[in-house]
């Protein structure tokens, strides 16, 4: 264990000889099968008049959201990022992604007016 972790939690030296230290970090949730995932497409305005197609509500690891990301990246030949547990294309790209993930079996609508 680093000594970071520790320290963040307050732990320096102990003289328990039985102490252990606990992490208070969640374990990541499985992912779920494409069918019992519901996910939403959202058109997010940034700054600088830029558009991004967001997708949220993905179940899984973080491995199998940038996977799904970089699917959906290539379909709509955009790119873009997977992080915060979201997936975000630039652009306006809610039919291809809509489409796309109706067509491998998720479930998903837009969101958001």
């Amino acid at each position: 264990m680093s000594k970071k972790n520790r320290n963040a939690a307050g732990v320096v030296y102990s003289t328990d000889p039985n102490f252990r230290y606990e992490s208070n970090e969640m374990p990541e949730a499985e992912t779920l099968p494409p069918a019992q995932q519901n996910l939403k497409i959202w058109l997010v305005k940034m700054g600088g008049n830029k558009v991004v197609t967001t997708v949220r509500d993905f179940i899984g690891t973080s491995e199998d959201l940038a996977e799904l990301g970089k699917q959906l990246k290539a379909a709509c030949g955009a790119g873009g990022s997977s992080k915060d547990h979201e997936i975000l294309i630039q652009g306006d790209h809610r039919d291809k992604v809509l489409t796309w993930l109706t067509g491998n079996g998720y479930k998903a609508k837009k969101a958001g007016g």
